[in-house]
């Protein structure tokens, strides 16, 4: 019973910040941008969100509790996507527009979104932070239903919205006209120019959406997942290396990401609960999601099924005068 009532809905709580990341880098990658900005990009979401939820809950400073729930939500999740897609529109500039190798881009970004999130926390105010984290954490209602109601229903709107963003994710990439062509471009964007499709404002649109997306992880760790509170940027980081990873895990694949991001969010977690661990054992629990990712990769690789690989044209500037 301790896992069904305590270890899964844990489990559950973790994976969704793994989940935001993962299917925001999956649909950069799918456009040919493998962005390893990502952890940056969730310290933007974050600052975003909490700069959000700070300005709505000022005007509600007297009774903090009386801030309507539904501005409290919408304020966080906007604010936290127009930092995160401020973060995305500079990557998409160097990379798209002026061709800026993408790796050395991705790893500024990183370091760039951890010092401006580190910087700018301290002058956010902090003081509702609790009573905005209690709104975005509040659960449905689950009395009476046991067990089952504390797996399912005992988790905050970011938990049922980031599952509803990798499903719809899953269906636009692998059953539209959209997801096919950006499909397209990642594989070859020369032919995808060819036939028509504009190749950089599809590159533009896809960094801007899964940036967006990614930013809502940094938003759901402070303000549901810690309850509001906030030290660094370098955990979030921590989660954003581990949502790259996750996506090699998952084989390029949004709804996949959903169990694979269980996973890592149980081996994340699976210390916490493991009686009479040291140090040097929840350091090699901690190796465990990237061997995973190896194994998945090597096995892939020999499998050799194109809708397992990554995208032909990943991490490749496109010219289009070498079409």
């Amino acid at each position: 019973m301790l896992f069904f009532e305590t270890i899964l809905p844990s489990v559950i709580a973790v994976m969704t910040v793994f989940l935001f990341g993962c299917v925001g880098e999956i649909i950069m990658e799918k456009a040919g941008h493998l962005n390893l900005g990502i952890p940056g990009v969730m310290c933007f979401g974050t600052l975003g969100g909490c700069v959000g939820t700070s300005l709505i809950m000022s005007f509600y400073s007297d009774n903090p509790s009386s801030a309507p729930w539904i501005l409290v939500v919408l304020f966080a999740i906007l604010f936290s996507i127009l930092f995160s897609s401020i973060s995305g529109l500079i990557y998409a500039f160097l990379t798209v527009t002026l061709k800026c190798n993408q790796n050395v881009t991705g790893l500024a970004l990183t370091t760039f979104g951890a010092g401006v999130v580190d910087f700018f926390m301290t002058m956010v105010d902090d003081t509702h932070f609790t009573q905005a984290s209690r709104i975005l954490s509040a659960s449905l209602p689950y009395e009476g239903l046991g067990v089952f109601g504390k797996i399912f229903f005992s988790h905050g709107i970011l938990v049922y919205l980031g599952i509803a963003i990798a499903l719809v994710a899953f269906f636009i990439l692998r059953k539209t006209k959209l997801g096919l062509s950006l499909r397209a471009i990642g594989e070859n964007p020369g032919t995808a120019d060819a036939a028509g499709i504009n190749v950089n404002l599809y590159k533009y649109g896809a960094i801007l959406t899964g940036s967006s997306i990614a930013g809502l992880g940094g938003l759901y760790y402070v303000m549901d997942f810690v309850g509001g509170s906030w030290e660094s940027s370098g955990t979030i980081q921590g989660f954003g290396w581990l949502a790259i990873a996750l996506v090699i895990f998952c084989v390029w694949n949004p709804a996949i990401a959903i169990g694979g991001s269980f996973i890592f969010g149980l081996l994340y977690l699976l210390p916490r609960f493991v009686k009479g661990i040291d140090f040097t054992m929840m350091n090699v629990f901690g190796l465990f999601p990237y061997l995973f990712t190896i194994l998945v990769l090597v096995i892939t690789s020999i499998l050799g099924k194109r809708n397992v690989q990554a995208p032909g044209a990943l991490g490749q500037a496109y010219f289009r005068e070498d079409r």
